[in-house]
């Protein structure tokens, strides 16, 4: 079986991928509450032969799915995980399924069903006999939270994978080179006395006063980390009655720098300020370490390969129904938004872009050697392992992930690059397990960007993953 046959299998698997995805989309699920998902990826896996471990890093929806033996292995990475509030039909107006509900606003029943079609195809060629070693599909939970791959590169998961793919949905199609931040996620939950605040204000202790003067703090700290650090918050519990002391009021900080070492040092001036408040308060504060990654470190060999296989597998094949559907999308986007979306394409192709509703044509990376400044968990991985990753046009041009119009596309026409991602994950995988060179290479450059000291990671040991979605 040659390379040309494994991407094609993925065809044959079309009817069945293209199901899965809708199916995935029709049941949003929060993040580590994806009971009914992993599921249904684990009993397609199971039923073709992988050997399948649940339970994963302490989450009942984690999973490994494992089929060959020997190396090398190469793992495929997958999410299936919603967000919450974001329930939408396949429509051009906003309409929500479920007032409130959960929606895939990110596109991760894609990325799940995208990433499972490129190990089923990947398998067929070991089974074959035409190549050796291990494919392996990871079945990770809460991205959304940052917590899914964090525990289970804890756990050890990646630890025996010479190489690992991943993917996203995305406007447009490109081959992700950038790194990303660190990132610490913590809650910080003060605790006063309640009192009326009329009738005996000097009874009580507030605690929303504590996260306010937190707050205030943080924002004077700011002045003075570095220019690429990112401090955050939201007040998660902000008190009842205004004739009610707060007793208990909480904060949620993410904390994100370049680098771990940065990160930790940032995290612990933020906790001398929470006890500070506490201090000018008269009230505790009890320290909840959520979860926390490394930055992502992209393989550029890796990502060359993959850059390749983009080339080989050519443009989306989407419709003229669905560029139109994508254009009534489109449509009811803010201009500027458009415009600043797509403003660090190549000026070669930027005029194209813009005047397209959907843009299937592979791009070159956009991001090599830049620092994105958000954060991942596929960035802990990246410790561990080579990883490169691509994006994949499912969504109209310009349009940011998060958004209902994306759930509508998810839900319709980006099936489509679901299918288109598997076969480049199928034909990476394919040249990775018969091309030793490729991982040679891979795996030099890794040791020298990263180095071979053990991956540490920054969750500490006694700190459970959260158990339910609460921390979305």
């Amino acid at each position: 079986m040659e390379k040309r046959d494994v991407i094609e299998t993925v065809a044959s698997n079309r009817d069945r991928l293209l199901s899965l995805s809708h199916t995935l989309w029709e049941m949003p699920e929060l993040a580590l509450e994806e009971t009914e998902s992993s599921s249904l990826l684990v009993e397609c896996l199971a039923d073709a032969g992988f050997e399948v471990t649940t339970g994963i890093g302490g989450m009942p929806t984690a999973f490994e799915a494992r089929y060959g033996e020997g190396a090398p292995t190469i793992g495929i990475l997958g999410e299936y995980d919603a967000l919450p509030g974001l329930s939408q039909a396949v429509s051009a107006t906003r309409e929500p399924v479920e007032a409130g509900g959960a929606g895939h606003g990110c596109g991760h029943n894609l990325f799940a069903v995208g990433s499972l079609g490129g190990a089923l195809a990947v398998k067929e060629a070991i089974e074959s006999g035409d190549i050796d070693g291990t494919i392996v599909y990871y079945g990770c939970p809460a991205e959304e939270t940052l917590v899914g791959k964090v525990f289970m590169a804890r756990a050890g998961a990646f630890d025996d994978a010479d190489a690992a793919l991943a993917w996203h949905p995305s406007d447009l199609t490109s081959p992700f080179m950038g790194e990303t931040l660190a990132m610490n996620s913590l809650q910080y939950e003060f605790t006063g006395e309640s009192a009326h605040a009329a009738n005996s204000p000097a009874s009580g202790r507030s605690a929303v006063d504590a996260v306010q003067l937190m707050n205030s703090g943080v924002e004077y700290m700011r002045e003075h980390v570095p220019d690429d650090a990112r401090i955050h918050y939201s007040i998660v519990d902000g008190g009842g009655a205004p004739n009610v002391v707060p007793a208990t009021s909480t904060v949620w900080y993410f904390v994100r720098a370049p680098d771990r070492a940065e990160v930790d040092r940032l995290t612990d001036w933020v906790d001398d300020i929470a006890d500070g408040a506490a201090t000018m308060t008269r009230t505790s504060v009890e320290r909840q370490f959520i979860t926390g990654c490394h930055p992502y470190v992209p393989n550029r060999q890796l990502s060359n390969v993959v850059e390749d296989n983009l080339g080989e597998v050519g443009a989306v094949p989407f419709s003229d129904e669905d560029r139109a559907f994508a254009g009534d999308l489109k449509d009811t986007y803010d201009p500027e938004t458009i415009e600043s979306r797509t403003a660090d394409i190549p000026e070669s192709h930027q005029e194209a872009v813009r005047g397209s509703n959907l843009y299937a044509d592979p791009l070159p990376a956009m991001d090599a050697d830049e620092v994105n400044f958000g954060s991942t968990d596929v960035g802990d991985v990246s410790q561990i392992t080579p990883v490169a990753q691509f994006w994949a046009a499912a969504w109209p041009v310009g349009a940011p992930s998060h958004t209902w119009q994306v759930v509508a596309a998810n839900g319709d026409f980006a099936s489509e690059t679901a299918i288109y991602a598997a076969k480049v994950l199928a034909g990476s995988a394919y040249d990775l397990l018969s091309r030793p060179d490729l991982l040679e290479a891979a795996r030099a450059e890794f040791e020298r960007e990263v180095g071979d000291e053990p991956f540490r990671s920054a969750v500490p040991a006694h700190v459970d993953p959260p158990v339910n979605a609460d921390l979305q």
